[in-house]
Formats: C-alpha cells, structure tokens, sequence
C-alpha cells in the first residue's frame, strides 16, 4: 500500500501534530507500507527534506506568532500536489487548512481517497488571540473544516472518544475510528528504568508541568493556584517547554517571588526527551492544564513513570480520561480547586506513593503499536468502502 501523508510542516520542532506524524509514518514503514511525505521544507535547513517538498508560507501579520507556536505553514502547488496524489493509493490528510483542502480537492477528481486524523480543534487556533469563546467563529472554523475536508474523507481517525462524541454531534460524513496516535513502547520502557533524578533546588517537593507555553494550555492558572496552596514554600515549580506565553508567564512568575508568595522561583527550561524523561522521574506531581486538547499524551508519557497527575476538566479537553481518581482533577482555569487537589496529594506522602505505584502499574493501553495496527486496518476498510462506491 501507498500511503501520502499531507502535513504543513513534517519536521516542525516543539510542535506535537507534527511530532506524532512523524512517528506514525515510521511505524508504517516499518510495517512494509510505502509511505512519501507532502509537505512544507524543512525549516531546520537540514539534510532531511520532505519526499514532495512545498515552499513556506508567510503568513501576514501572524507569522511571528505561528512560529512561536511551533508551526510551520506551506505554501500550494498544484503540480507538486498533483504528482503526490498521482503516486499514491491512499491519501492522509494531518490537518483541515489550505494545503488539505486542495489536495482533497484534486483527491476527488483523481479519484483517490482520503483519510484523515482529527489532531485539533478550531479552538485551538483562536485561543491565542483570546477568540476561543466565540461561538460564530468557531462554528465557521468548524463548518469549513468539515465541508472542505473532513467530508471529502472516507475515514477519519478520532484519537479520543471526546473528540468522536464531538464529530458525531456535528453529523460527520465519514466513518469514525476511535484510534490513539499512541506512545512508543521502546520510550516508556525506558522512562520506567530512570533512577538517576534531577534536582534544581532544596525544596521538599517538585511539581512540573509540560508543553507549549500557549494560550489556551492556561499555564498561569498554575502559578495562581500558589497563592492558594499551604505547601507554597515547599514546591518547586517547573515549566518543561517554550511559546508565545514564556515572557508572561516569567514576569508573573517573579511578582509571586517579590512578594514573598513562594520561596523558589519556577523553572522555566525548553527540555530534549531525554531531559523530559529525567524530569518526570524526578517530580512529584505533574500538572495538565490545558482547556483545549485533542489527547494530551505528553500527560501519559509522564504518569507512565509513576508520577500522579492533576488534569484541567473541561468540554474540549480529553485529558482526563487518563485520571485514576476525582482527585487527580480539577476544573480548568480553577486555581483554588487546582491548589485543594495540590494539597491532597502532597499532605500525605503515602497516599501519593501508593497513587504512583498504580499509575506506574499501567498496562500500555496507548501504545503506538495497537495504533499502528488499527490504523493500517482502517486504511484497508477505507480503500473496500472507496472501491464499492
């Protein structure tokens, strides 16, 4: 089988949609797929360059901001699209902007068919000009996503069932596969052997959260709920990532040091897995604020070292699926529920040893491997329902 894989930027650093697809492309290949990559160059300017490479596009007046998102956007040629299609015997379509919505375009009248994995929401791209609560523009975000490209589609891979219920409610065309874009099996394994830990100050406790410093990952609400909690002097926090929101985050940051609010000021470091891998061995807690998120695997890949989580609730976020108990919950954008769940697991040490041991006990449920083998099962049930049509 020939799989096309249509992502804007294959290589984007900081940036999970495009972290995930390249995994999943090399656990196809490993599989014996064929599989060739469309998309937008390399913006690392290194020897690795996307199979069919598309030019970058600059996008006006937002472009410092999308790139401090970690994204990268390309730019559409129809003879480069056209050549891509023309190869393939299934097309993979990794987002609903411009470039997916042209290839789904020509798909159609190639008479290629097309899936696609459902990576976000269009609350996602409007959370960081403070628009994620308007309901018109996110219903016409939805509505283009779903006419444009999702409805071309014969199959669609929902990572969550959050993210099913919600494509269900909007009448989908497509059929629907619950699939996980999964973890490598190889990394959990290898987080679960870590003994040597990390250390950035005398504080009793380590309370650590990871991702993009974004908008709508509400990482203030973590800082806020220190105004709250009774083991503010005994916490070091530490934010493992970078975006549009460090800056902020850091001067909020020191004005609770100044203050006197907390004892030791945050951590603010952009981490390599492995510095990733040591960090989650090493904490205490690990705290999932964000209100808007597909999956949320960067939680799994740190409670799978036995670190108890505490995880934003909210109706766009599926997050909390991964959560053991209520109180490994808490409302987003809550700091005063956030800091009363801070508290139940840090007064007592036992409890919270005993929480780990059941999270590290975890089956790997969200492995890449299951993943793989649903998704290639998928692929071969969307060719048979194209071919009857």
């Amino acid at each position: 089988m020939k799989v096309l894989f249509v992502v804007n930027n294959f290589y984007a650093k900081g940036n999970g949609l495009s972290a995930s697809a390249r995994r999943t492309v090399k656990h196809l290949e490993e599989r014996g797929l064929e599989v060739r990559v469309l998309s937008g160059k390399n913006p690392e300017n290194d020897d690795l360059e996307p199979y069919y490479s598309l030019d970058l596009y600059k996008m006006p007046v937002f472009d410092k901001l999308v790139k401090k998102q970690g994204y990268v956007f390309a730019k559409s040629d129809k003879a480069v699209v056209k050549e891509a299609i023309e190869w393939a015997d299934l097309i993979h379509l990794e987002e609903p902007f411009a470039l997916q919505m042209l290839v789904a375009r020509m798909a159609k009248k190639m008479h290629k068919p097309c899936v696609a994995t459902y990576h976000l929401h269009p609350e996602n791209l409007f959370a960081s000009v403070k628009l994620d609560g308007s309901f018109v523009l996110n219903k016409a975000a939805m509505f283009t996503f779903k006419t444009q490209v999702f409805d071309k589609c014969v199959a669609i891979q929902c990572p969550t069932q959050n993210v099913m219920d919600r494509l269900n409610r909007w009448h989908f065309k497509a059929k629907l596969y619950l699939i996980s874009n999964g973890l490598p099996r190889e990394e959990l394994k290898k987080r679960k052997e870590i003994t040597e830990k990390v250390k950035f100050s005398d504080a009793k406790y380590m309370v650590t959260t990871i991702g993009r410093h974004s908008v709508e990952k509400d990482l203030i609400t973590l800082l806020k709920a220190m105004e709250y909690t009774k083991h503010r002097d005994e916490i070091q926090l530490v934010f493992a990532g970078r975006g549009p929101k460090t800056e902020d985050l850091k001067k909020y940051a020191q004005k609770l040091v100044d203050k006197g609010i907390i004892k030791y000021p945050p951590v603010f470091k952009f981490c390599t897995i492995d510095e990733l891998q040591q960090l989650s061995a090493s904490s205490d807690l690990y705290i999932h604020l964000a209100y808007i998120e597909v999956e949320g695997l960067s939680c799994m890949e740190a409670i799978q070292v036995g670190l108890v989580p505490i995880i934003a609730e909210h109706k766009y976020s599926a997050t909390s699926q991964f959560a053991l108990s209520e109180m490994s919950k808490f409302k987003a954008k809550d700091p005063k529920d956030l800091a009363e769940k801070i508290d139940y697991w840090l007064d007592d040490d036992e409890r919270r040893i005993a929480e780990s041991k059941k999270y590290k006990a975890l089956k790997y449920d969200y492995d890449i491997e299951s993943s793989i083998n649903d998704l290639i099962d998928m692929y071969k049930n969307a060719l048979l329902i194209f071919n009857e049509k």
